[in-house]
């Protein structure tokens, strides 16, 4: 048996032992009450009542709030549980109302006939046992699997121990004045009930604000504060915007906006949003949904605004560069776009982009755009091995001329479309700057279609010595 489903046993088993107990209790008290004529036991006996409904709320609450979430109820039935509690407070009100008008009835106005003796005492401290022993095992199971309808069952039988405690002294003082003839010992019973009342209105105010705030998804004092800093910490968070959340039953649902680099890729973000949910998963039971707002760096580069630029148009860039010269910025970049595109579409792609970067560069600036097809499909092709070798101990023999290069291997020729296409690997020291390398890799490109011309395209892949 899963954890899950052991939750949900020991939940209903807990809300069933509840039930059969305020039966008795209930028996208990309504015997004692015609037996005795006593206020402070009917009072009892009437809180009992309504336990025994909280018990019977609780034991169907219990089995509804556990169904998982259906397109009816797509966050769940827990609410169910808040629900319950909050029919068990209202009924803790009425009754609490009506044992304080009864009590002052006969403290003011009448007196009852009472009639205590040694078996009222052994009865209520029985049902002193009871609900003690009642009280601490569904407090146990409470705690074990989170439950609201069962932390205020268990929170009534806890009362009901103090509540029945009054209530025996109120008995055993009425008891000694009429053995010993002391006449105001008589208002000890209605004293008692009022006691009771007190008791009942507590619990009742306790359970009811805790209902209310869970009815009203009122969030739990710093739980916000906790998640939103626990957040901010993580890699890839520039910040929390905004933290939601509600609780229903032992889960919370929790929704989060947060902000990330304008310039990171999809998968990036989702990588972050997922990073996000784990982290708030380890602080509360939690279903989380994760808004990421793109948003500047502090601190961001030019380059980089042009790439989010780009981004947000959804267009491809690459060799994008950047140079100052008297003043004036000249940004020099390849736009890819669908190779079905006319000219006069791509162009327009290209124009609003410009116009963009002149927005950012407040017009002081001199845009280069080429325009070169985004590949959509792959293209057959055949090996030229022989050129290939040939190709390879070309750029072997250049170390003389370029020191960083040690080797060129994996040298491929192939014809794609009319086209003769080469890539190959060549190994450098691998402490060299990339910006170098890249100037090294781009020259040999230009050395290997100077002494091949019947090359349209090369493609070097630098790696560090000992890597390849």
């Amino acid at each position: 048996m899963d954890a899950s489903a052991e939750a949900v046993r020991q939940k209903r088993l807990a809300a069933l032992a509840s039930v059969a107990s305020a039966l008795v209790l209930v028996a208990l008290k309504i015997f004692l009450t015609l037996r005795t004529g006593s206020l402070g036991v009917l009072s009892e006996a009437l809180h009992s009542c309504l336990d025994l409904i909280a018990a019977v709320i609780t034991f169907f609450s219990v089995r509804v709030a556990d169904k998982p979430a259906d397109a009816d109820h797509t966050y769940g039935h827990a609410k169910f549980e808040s629900f319950s509690a909050f029919v068990e407070t209202s009924l803790l009100f009425l009754t609490a109302l009506y044992i304080v008008w009864e009590a002052f009835q006969r403290l003011l106005f009448h007196s009852a006939n009472l009639r205590p003796g040694w078996l009222a005492v052994v009865l209520l401290l029985v049902m002193v046992g009871i609900d003690s022993t009642r009280a601490r095992a569904i407090s146990r199971v409470a705690r074990r699997f989170p439950s609201e309808a069962l932390e205020a069952d268990a929170l009534h039988f806890s009362t009901d121990v103090w509540s029945t405690s009054a209530v025996l002294l109120g008995v055993v003082a009425v008891w000694l004045g009429q053995i010993f003839s002391i006449f105001w010992l008589r208002y000890c019973d209605p004293v008692a009930a009022l006691i009771v009342a007190g008791v009942i209105i507590w619990v009742g105010w306790r359970l009811g604000r805790r209902t209310l705030e869970a009815l009203l998804d009122v969030a739990p004092a710093g739980l916000q504060e906790k998640i939103t800093s626990a957040v901010e910490k993580l890699e890839g968070v520039l910040g929390v915007d905004r933290v939601r959340l509600r609780r229903a039953g032992q889960r919370y649902f929790v929704d989060v906006t947060v902000s990330v680099p304008r310039t990171i890729s999809l998968e990036e973000a989702n990588a972050t949003s997922d990073h996000v949910e784990r982290r708030i998963a380890e602080i509360v039971p939690s279903d989380v949904v994760v808004h990421a707002e793109p948003r500047a760096r502090s601190g961001e580069n030019f380059l980089e605004s042009v790439r989010a630029t780009a981004q947000r148009r959804g267009l491809a860039v690459h060799e994008l560069s950047a140079h100052q010269v008297d003043g004036r910025l000249f940004i020099e970049l390849h736009l890819e776009v669908d190779e079905r595109s006319t000219l006069r579409d791509a162009h327009r792609l290209a124009t609003e982009l410009e116009h963009d970067l002149l927005r950012q560069a407040d017009g002081n600036a001199s845009i280069i755009i080429h325009i070169e097809p985004l590949g959509a499909h792959i293209a057959g092709g055949q090996e030229m091995k022989e050129l290939a070798i040939r190709v390879r101990d070309f750029i072997n023999s250049l170390p003389a001329e370029f020191h960083e290069l040690a080797d060129c291997h994996e040298a491929h020729v192939r014809s794609v479309e009319h086209k003769i296409l080469v890539s190959c690997h060549c190994t450098m020291n691998g402490n060299l700057p990339i910006t170098q390398v890249h100037d090294v890799t781009a020259a040999i490109e230009d050395r290997v279609k100077e002494h091949f011309p019947q090359i349209y395209r090369i493609t070097i892949h630098p790696e560090p010595s000992g890597e390849n």
